[in-house]
């Protein structure tokens, strides 16, 4: 991902929904050029996004979110991704979960699978991949 300028997007429940009643893809991820280019990706693809700098910030929201997915990064400060995914145990039918992350072990896929996940992808990620998974995980059960 290109790196970017340090972006602070807004956190509040008005912005939790998006502008077109759709849903929203919700970045977590500590690295501030990869949740910036993951944003405009996503909204050059005409996709809601709402961005996060850490996991804790995101679980801290988690409940006044909008339904979608979630790019969670798996190696962050504070709460990690697997701890994240532990504590979205019951919301992932809404917020199923793209582990996005550039270690990529066996161990690393275990866990992530383990914990709930519905997919992983190698940091850097293809932008059309990306696209894909995201089209793939919000797809209801009769869409897919």
């Amino acid at each position: 991902m290109p790196p970017g300028a340090h972006t602070d997007f807004p956190h509040d429940r008005e912005t939790s929904v998006s502008a077109s009643g759709g849903q929203i893809v919700h970045v977590v991820d500590d690295d501030d050029g990869v949740r910036t280019g993951f944003a405009r990706l996503l909204r050059s693809a005409g996709i809601d996004v709402r961005a996060y700098p850490s996991a804790d910030r995101f679980l801290d929201e988690v409940d006044s979110v909008a339904p979608g997915c979630v790019l969670l990064d798996i190696t962050m400060p504070g709460i990690s991704g697997p701890g994240a995914l532990e504590r979205l145990k019951g919301k992932r039918d809404l917020l199923p979960v793209i582990v996005v992350s550039a270690r990529d072990s066996d161990a690393v896929h275990r866990l992530t699978h383990d914990v709930g996940a519905r997919m992983f992808l190698r940091k850097p990620v293809d932008d059309q991949a990306l696209l894909d998974a995201i089209n793939w995980v919000t797809k209801g059960p009769a869409e897919a």
